[in-house]
């Protein structure tokens, strides 16, 4: 989760005593620490205790992460309405991490009825912000043409923002955009250039597609080895 203009503490007690004597960052803090056993023993209700502080606060980090404890039930009940709630104090302050959150929150309908719209709204906010999971999801929309009109180029935009910031799926999804010429020239080089990305974090549908690639590849120089025209060699290769 984005966290900008933070403070920082030379160690864990002195961030504990500024936490003490109320100052929400450090309280926030303090809390992270808890949930990840930094410097401290891992405990997710000393942690829940001290994001509620700052969020009770106003700090929108810990409302992005007390809303991430309740959407995980991570040292209290999994509750989807809980963590709608705070994803909303906090994407109302502009978090991006509680904006793509709350739009995924109205996307599955949990917490709050699904409404499409609005996680199209959520996941903009968030991707304006350079969100890279938001601009994935918002590609998939732009693509798909629910509830914002079919545009291809739109969606090539977000892809190409999150997949640049390496997020696989929109990396994949961006070489599928150049492998079939939706919203960009079609260019299979380029195509292959971001499955290799992807699949190199493991995407199983880009390591498909780079498979299907290479096999066309061996196809076409099987045909050509035997005497087929370059002609004969490319049917070969993508009629598999």
């Amino acid at each position: 989760m984005a966290q900008t203009n933070r403070r920082t503490w030379g160690s864990v007690e002195e961030m504990r005593k500024a936490a003490e004597d109320g100052d929400a960052q450090a309280q926030c803090y303090l809390g992270i620490c808890f949930q990840n056993g930094q410097g401290v023993q891992l405990d997710y209700s000393q942690a829940i205790n001290w994001f509620r502080r700052a969020a009770d606060q106003d700090d929108a980090t810990a409302q992005c992460y007390l809303g991430f404890c309740y959407q995980n039930g991570l040292g209290v009940p999994q509750e989807y309405g809980q963590a709608a709630k705070w994803f909303r104090e906090a994407a109302e302050r502009g978090d991006p991490a509680a904006q793509f959150n709350l739009g995924v929150l109205y996307e599955t309908g949990q917490g709050v009825p699904q409404n499409l719209v609005e996680a199209v709204k959520w996941y903009h906010a968030a991707a304006d912000q350079g969100e890279p999971q938001a601009q994935f999801n918002l590609g998939v929309f732009y693509e798909t043409g629910q509830v914002v009109p079919q545009n291809y180029e739109e969606a090539v935009r977000w892809y190409r923002a999150a997949a640049e910031q390496e997020c696989a799926p929109a990396q994949c999804n961006l070489g599928l955009c150049y492998e079939t010429g939706r919203g960009v020239p079609q260019d299979i080089r380029e195509a292959v250039r971001w499955f290799i990305r992807a699949a190199r974090q493991g995407d199983k549908t880009a390591q498909h597609n780079l498979g299907v690639y290479y096999a066309t590849l061996e196809a076409a120089e099987k045909a050509a080895a035997e005497g087929a025209t370059p002609e004969e060699a490319a049917d070969a290769a993508w009629n598999l």
